[in-house]
């Protein structure tokens, strides 16, 4: 009678147990941190990945200092948090997404592990089906690489963009194509799957992939803005560019939908320091070529 009693009491327990550790779960996953809740709490989450300048994964870049005097405008500390591109809008909505085409699929829940997400992010059409996004933050062009010996030689601008882009296809079809799935250098946002039946999702960091095509494991590869001028400083006269793949792009801060204020908050400050012009110097300081490329887009306004 008492091992029946002990073990109704040990199986309620566990219920019970189970429960509040889901609910305390589920908590996680759906609080959402608004510019109150950040204030409450006195730290702003930066979610960061190593990449170009923005974030260089020596403990500055362009988003690092952005995010700390934003953290220094709403009056609480920063705190930096690694993620990685496959988690980082998971880690900040608590949905894991998968990108399909211009629309996405939620694959299952995870705990909310930050307040905003700033790491050179392009916006997308898929991504603003599961962020919001704020004011733009940085120009952004996909353009076509190869090595600088590679006999694919640059097209000649015509100053038209659909022409330009027109020509660049022209050139990618039928070869072989490295491209990075689920990011702005997704070969199907440019449609480049019907041109070429020989492309490749590049496994490692993007980072790594003009060290990639300077070492010959790949001819042709597509790279954004701000890594193609990282790594044309980095390695000169070690890749070209062939020409564009896309018009014009914009790279913002992310922020989950459940935090308008705190959106709204950085487009003030981000408003602020372009007038006042600290926003150039950090652009100028981690970008110094970029103003030549989209001069417009860094105007004080």
């Amino acid at each position: 009678m008492k091992g029946t009693l002990y073990k109704d009491c040990a199986k309620k327990l566990v219920f019970v147990l189970t429960i509040v550790v889901t609910m305390a779960f589920t908590s996680g996953i759906l609080a959402a941190a608004d510019l109150k809740d950040v204030k409450k709490k006195g730290v702003l989450r930066h979610l960061g990945i190593p990449y170009a300048n923005f974030v260089t994964g020596a403990g500055d870049g362009m988003d690092i200092e952005l995010m700390n005097a934003f953290a220094k405008y709403i009056g609480v500390r920063y705190e930096y948090v690694p993620t990685r591109w496959n988690d980082i809008f998971g880690d900040l909505t608590g949905e894991k997404v998968k990108p399909n085409g211009d629309d996405i699929e939620v694959v299952g829940q995870v705990p909310v592990k930050g307040d905003v997400a700033a790491a050179g992010i392009t916006v997308l059409s898929w991504r603003k089906k599961v962020v919001d996004f704020s004011v733009p933050v940085f120009p952004n062009h996909v353009w076509l690489i190869a090595r600088a010996n590679s006999p694919v030689q640059p097209i000649k601008p015509t100053g038209n963009i659909k022409k330009d882009i027109e020509a660049v296809k022209n050139i990618i079809a039928g070869q072989p194509l490295i491209g990075k799935a689920g990011t702005c250098l997704d070969p199907s946002l440019y449609g480049l799957e019907k041109i070429t039946d020989k492309i490749e999702s590049f496994p490692g960091s993007v980072n790594d992939i003009a060290p990639a095509v300077i070492k010959g494991k790949a001819n042709l590869a597509l790279l954004d803005l701000p890594d193609a001028l990282v790594a044309l400083q980095k390695w000169p006269g070690k890749i070209k560019v062939i020409g564009p793949v896309s018009g014009r792009q914009d790279m913002a801060v992310a922020f989950s939908k459940d935090s308008p204020q705190l959106r709204e908050a950085f487009n003030k400050f981000l408003h602020k320091i372009k007038n006042n012009g600290a926003y150039q110097g950090v652009v100028k300081k981690y970008y110094p070529y970029v103003f030549a490329y989209d001069p417009e887009f860094f105007e004080k306004k």
